[in-house]
């Protein structure tokens, strides 16, 4: 409805980023850029009791029911809330736990996944215990799946020669001794790729200006609020 926050006018836009079920997330490297299939599945049965489950587990609900329940009809507050639910690392019953190196022999190797629709259903069959294992495009994948399910225009952003600024100074820092060796300090680092999340709302809160799309990242990266 055209008075909803998250309301797009276009309607190429609502077909593309609120109803389409199929997708394409960009990984790789700068040099050699590889495009994934991705199944969204958001309509798909019983995803939608499977989200609404998602908002029931969180934290902020077992907090406060009543406030979370009334501020759910505010797309900041929801997107918060499912980025924090996408992954499991705040013991909180998320949906994805991530891992980035080592063996995978144990549980499913990140690669392996080309869906959303499979990892919310073993979700739910494992009693909502976090699925094994996610990297930035999963996660990426299954917040786009449960926020177009929700009825929040999404979509997928990937970055090439990522910048993770740990210590917040807005640039990578890299140390060198007298003799040019390459010094073990600091925790600054540059990925070959990362994706996440962009979702379309108005912005009441910060003025017409910053209506539009808004950043959101489901990958356990640093702690948001504890």
């Amino acid at each position: 409805f055209s008075g909803d926050d998250v309301y797009m006018t276009n309607e190429n836009e609502r077909q593309e980023y609120v109803l389409n079920e199929n997708g394409i997330i960009f990984v790789g490297n700068a040099k050699y850029i590889e495009a994934r299939g991705w199944y969204y599945g958001q309509f798909q049965d019983p995803l939608l009791n499977i989200c609404l489950t998602m908002l029931d587990l969180s934290l902020y609900y077992r907090q406060d029911p009543a406030i979370d329940v009334s501020r759910r009809g505010d797309p900041k507050y929801v997107g918060r809330v499912i980025s924090s639910m996408i992954n499991g690392n705040d013991n909180d019953n998320g949906v994805l736990l991530g891992k980035w190196q080592g063996s995978f022999h144990s549980h499913e190797n990140p690669s392996r996944w080309d869906g959303s629709v499979v990892i919310l259903q073993k979700w739910r069959q494992d009693n909502y215990k976090p699925v094994q294992y996610g990297q930035c495009w999963v996660f990426a994948g299954v917040m786009c799946t449960v926020l177009r399910c929700l009825g929040i225009p999404t979509r997928l952003v990937s970055n090439f020669n990522s910048a993770h600024d740990v210590d917040r100074n807005l640039s990578i820092d890299k140390y060198y001794d007298s003799s040019g060796k390459s010094l073990n300090i600091g925790k600054d680092s540059t990925w070959d790729y990362h994706v996440w999340n962009e979702s379309w709302f108005i912005r009441p809160d910060l003025g017409t200006s910053y209506n539009g799309w808004q950043v959101l990242d489901a990958t356990p990266q640093e702690q948001s609020k504890g």
